[in-house]
């Protein structure tokens, strides 16, 4: 069945956002303020977090623009490379935005609950229940179809955008006048010499990508987008042009606000600066508005996962039952279903945000890195296409390979960091791709190895 072409420019822009603005960017600045020690390289981090963001946002616009498909992301990974490698990334994906998606929404119902029930009802029970019954409410939007959880995105973005500007203006209402001098050390605690200055760009750069990651999922809506070749291009550089530019505000309103060598250990940045905004009501007033913008990150990720899950049915990685559609409604109910199911069985086993960090960012670091070398690939496939109906890349290949080197440097950082994150996130691909040959045996009588010619 030929997907519904449903998402317009501005559907697919405020899906780009909320695919990245989840709650990192209440959260990572202190990270990355604590391993960077200075302002200086605080703001280096982010300024280059942004710029990469940016031309990873232009390579993707170009593997969607030659490429649109629904479940485009498992689709290039099976085209360019092998049907078990796109499994391998795509799982550990699929599993590891259940896992970000459980704790992001278990956050926003701390937030909720501390509003909405007394001292001696903040229990996990309650926080649990917020967490699982939101994550309900999305699937039965969801099960409605790609329409009306476009429009509830709309809405839900909008809100996001207006909370990170709203939090923005604490610039203007309570600049911190206590500046304390930030002095940079090395581990032994002397002077430090430039490897040292490296060493702690490449930690800061661990949290500032996972603040930048998600964008590209988009290329999974690649199918339904209308003009896909000239809207996925337009939809991903509007959506990294807003996030880019919230980022860097917000994290100069943290600095100023609060002042940096606080931010260091600071929690909940962004309630303070929403108490410099609204005064004593500010927390509560923030509270209810996080938690909405926890909601458009819970039905982001349900609209673009199942899609990732969709697109292995059909090429029978996984089951075929995966690539069924609702005929009414055009839902893939039982990818949304299985993800649902999945969020919500991680959702009971969340570990703690700085090792949910690095794990997610080792196996994005894979992910990002070799899905964008893709590109080498699909302009030769691709070579047949009409230059005039497709978004090329300006500076090929020099903006592909310095892409993927950032990556390799941040994988590079994190290894340095936790050595035993890298090798687990390795064992974890390797056991996917054990895990495809075991599946391909249980369809040994599919002919369809799922690798399509490229139109």
């Amino acid at each position: 069945m030929q997907p519904r072409k449903q998402l317009s420019l501005f559907d697919l822009s405020m899906i780009v956002v909320s695919l990245v603005i989840g709650m990192g960017i209440f959260r990572t600045p202190v990270n990355v303020a604590a391993k960077a020690q200075i302002p200086e390289l605080f703001f280096l981090a982010w300024i280059i977090g942004g710029i990469v963001a940016y031309c990873g946002a232009l390579i993707y616009a170009e593997i969607g623009s030659r490429f649109p498909a629904t479940g485009g992301y498992y689709k290039i990974f099976s085209a360019c490379y092998h049907p078990s490698i796109a499994f391998a990334i795509n799982g550990i994906v699929v599993f590891t935005n259940a896992a970000s998606m459980a704790g992001v929404t278990l956050i926003g119902s701390e937030y909720l609950s501390s509003v909405i029930f007394p001292a001696e009802m903040q229990t996990d029970f309650y926080r649990l229940s917020i967490a699982g019954v939101t994550i309900l409410i999305f699937y039965g939007i969801n099960l409605l179809g790609l329409k009306a959880s476009a429009q509830a995105q709309n809405i839900l973005t909008i809100i996001k955008i207006t909370l990170v500007l709203t939090l923005i203006c604490a610039i203007f209402t309570g600049a911190n006048t206590d500046v304390v001098p930030s002095i940079f050390k090395n581990a032994a605690g002397g002077l430090p010499v430039w490897s040292d200055y490296g060493k702690a760009l490449g930690l800061c750069l661990v949290a500032v990508t996972f603040s930048f990651a998600g964008y590209t999922q988009t290329i999974n809506l690649g199918g339904e987008v209308k003009d896909a070749k000239k809207m996925i291009p337009k939809g991903i550089k509007t959506g990294l042009f807003i996030i880019i530019t919230l980022y860097l505000l917000i994290n100069y309103a943290y600095v100023r606000v609060i002042g940096f060598e606080q931010l260091k250990t600071a929690q909940s940045i962004a309630s303070i600066l929403a108490g410099k905004i609204f005064g004593p009501a500010g927390y509560t007033i923030l509270s209810a508005v996080i938690f909405l913008s926890v909601l458009g990150y819970v039905n982001v990720n349900l609209l673009s996962n199942p899609r990732a899950m969709y697109a292995m049915g059909e090429e029978r990685a996984l089951p075929p039952v995966f690539a069924r559609k609702n005929k009414k409604t055009d839902v893939m109910v039982v990818s949304l279903t299985t993800f649902t199911t999945l969020v919500l069985v991680t959702l009971f086993f969340a570990q703690t945000f700085d090792k949910i960090l690095n794990y997610t960012i080792i196996l994005e670091c894979i992910g990002t890195a070799s899905s964008a070398a893709t590109l080498f690939i699909l302009r030769k496939k691709t070579a047949h296409l009409d230059k005039n109906t497709i978004y090329t890349l300006k500076w090929y290949p020099l903006v592909p390979v310095l892409f993927i080197l950032f990556f390799v440097f941040v994988g590079v950082s994190i290894y340095q960091d936790d050595p035993s994150a890298v090798m687990n996130g390795i064992y974890i691909f390797m056991g996917f791709i054990v895990v495809y040959y075991i599946l391909r045996i249980f369809n040994k009588n599919d002919t369809d190895t799922g690798i399509k010619p490229m139109n």
